[in-house]
């Protein structure tokens, strides 16, 4: 029987809570880490056993599957602080290049064309796998559709590696969502912000999979 991966959660903030939350309302255990160690312990004291909280450099070296629920802008610090424990490591990109537009919206802070996923891509460590998911839906509808019924909405994911998609499509499945693959890398701008697959974008909302696969 497989092992079940091993999943770290890094940062609780809004997105990095929301998929927390999910994977220990489903029963999967989950490490946390945050630099707030105390918003760390008090996430993992209230989860019923299924979260551990931990460093980030611990969560890093004992998960198999890393989502640094962290903004764009960080990724590259990221990656240059741990770059050589990441190397063997599935990373989960769910940052979305947007910044404030100091008119109570949001604006794209790359070039129009360009994506987050394809960027972080162009500085993954050496040895690791990357996954664009998670993104495509707000913290809010995140929290609030999981376990939908009587049909699960989907999470589209990214991802070029091909090998490590049944694993990606557990944890999506573990969160309360069907996954649903859109392509390569070169595919993630459809589902970050303004996208034609992301909630904030021409899709406009959660969909089931019938829905889901109509827009591919």
């Amino acid at each position: 029987m497989e092992t079940q991966k091993k999943v770290a959660v890094i940062g609780l903030g809004n997105i990095g809570k929301a998929l927390a939350n999910n994977l220990v309302n489903n029963k999967h255990h989950v490490i946390v880490a945050t630099r707030n160690a105390d918003e760390a312990n008090d996430f993992a004291a209230q989860s019923g056993g299924f979260a551990k909280s931990t460093t980030i450099e611990d969560a890093i070296n004992t998960a198999d599957i890393i989502i640094p629920a962290i903004w764009f802008g960080a990724f590259k610090d990221f990656f240059n602080d741990n770059g050589n424990s990441l190397q063997g490591k599935i990373i989960v990109d769910v940052s979305n290049p947007i910044a404030p537009d100091g008119n109570g919206g949001f604006k794209k802070i790359i070039g129009e064309m360009e994506s987050a996923g394809e960027l972080n891509k162009a500085i993954l460590p050496k040895g690791a796998k990357l996954v664009k998911a998670f993104g495509t839906l707000g913290a809010g509808t995140l929290a609030s559709t999981s376990n939908h019924e009587p049909e699960k909405d989907v999470l589209f994911y990214a991802s070029d590696d091909m090998e490590i998609n049944n694993d990606m499509e557990e944890v999506i499945r573990k969160t309360g969502f069907e996954p649903l693959r859109v392509g390569g890398i070169d595919q993630s701008i459809r589902i970050e912000v303004f996208g034609d697959l992301h909630e904030f974008g021409k899709l406009g909302k959660a969909v089931n999979i019938q829905e889901a696969k109509s827009k591919l």
